[in-house]
């Protein structure tokens, strides 16, 4: 069974970084696009950046610039660069990937999310 595993969440300072890493294990064939996503109290899950599995990003208009994704493709891992973080970053951040468990067969899979607070 393919697990997706967040680390690297925390109290931070507004101005400050954290990098969140997601690592996925288990029998895994390819991991196609990678994403993170993150919610904040009292609002709906929001898209913050997606990774192709050829490197292509691409970012929510509130952290461009800020934020940055890449991933190792030969640790199966996605990674998510934080800078000058502000308090409205404060949230909880989920992992998302497309997992390919055969050449013919594909699914979504989400992390169990790793909580982010910037304090002011």
């Amino acid at each position: 069974q393919v697990q997706l595993v967040e680390s690297g969440g925390g109290l931070v300072q507004a101005g400050g970084s954290l990098r969140l890493s997601c690592a996925a294990s288990g029998i895994i064939f390819n991991i196609y696009d990678m994403a993170w996503y993150r919610q904040a109290p009292g609002k709906q899950r929001e898209l913050v950046a997606t990774i192709t599995s050829g490197g292509s990003t691409n970012y929510a208009d509130s952290v461009k610039g800020r934020f940055s994704i890449s991933r190792d493709n030969a640790k199966n891992t996605v990674y998510l660069q934080m800078n000058s973080l502000k308090p409205e970053d404060t949230a909880v951040y989920y992992c998302n990937a497309d997992i390919g468990s055969s050449p013919m067969y594909a699914y979504n899979l989400w992390g169990q999310g790793t909580q982010v607070t910037v304090s002011s």
